[in-house]
């Protein structure tokens, strides 16, 4: 069975001596395709940013692509050229957040050889979330795409609140992923070819073991 719109992929997933499925799959040449999903607010960037590290690829925030200065949406065509600059730049590979899977945004969940699905309880990352739109306001961290700062009018009294969006999408969200690892998930996709695609929730601890496998997987291939 395979998911509408989406290849299967082009080699098996395979487990190491000890029935282990690696950390990444990549393409089995040593390239590195990963999108990564999930809810406004539970860790897409710190963990894109961390991973495109590792791999020596561009880290590509679809936020920074879609929206202009003053959150003026590109439109559709200009957002599809500039992710498809950003997916070609680098042969190596690339890491890619953000969902958008109905727009431009299905070309990274396509090509991705690998999919990493961010599901941490709404408790746990609301409150960042919160923190982080807070210190926004204030502009002492950066926003979601240059130029994109929020008013308090815009986070406590507008339908389109970043704040507004976690909380109403959080169960939509975890209902479209869910059927997405029904049919691609790693270890039980129905879609067997298929299978790329892998669930973290919890606190952030097995994301942070992730990582430490992906750089340990890195590195044996190196010795």
């Amino acid at each position: 069975m395979s998911i509408p719109g989406v290849p299967n992929s082009a080699h098996a997933v395979v487990a190491d001596g000890a029935g282990r499925i690696p950390p990444l799959l990549g393409d089995g040449h040593g390239h590195y395709r990963v999108h990564i999903l999930g809810n406004s607010g539970s860790g897409k960037t710190t963990t894109g940013t961390a991973l495109a590290a590792l791999l020596g690829v561009p880290f590509i925030p679809m936020d920074t692509l879609l929206y202009n200065p003053g959150w003026v949406r590109a439109s559709g065509d200009e957002f599809r050229a500039r992710l498809r600059a950003a997916l070609d730049s680098d042969a190596r590979g690339w890491v890619a957040d953000g969902n958008y899977t109905k727009t431009a945004g299905r070309m990274a969940f396509e090509e991705a050889t690998d999919i990493i699905w961010l599901d941490p309880p709404l408790y746990v990352y609301f409150p960042r979330l919160l923190l982080r739109t807070f210190l926004g306001l204030f502009r002492l961290v950066p926003p979601c795409s240059p130029g994109c700062f929020e008013s308090p009018m815009q986070v406590f009294f507008s339908r389109k609140s970043i704040v507004w969006w976690c909380v109403s999408n959080h169960w939509n969200t975890r209902r479209r992923n869910a059927a997405r690892m029904e049919l691609i998930g790693i270890e039980a996709g129905s879609d067997v070819a298929g299978r790329k695609m892998r669930r973290f929730g919890g606190w952030g601890t097995d994301v942070k073991e992730w990582l430490r496998d992906v750089a340990a997987m890195l590195r044996s291939k190196k010795d």
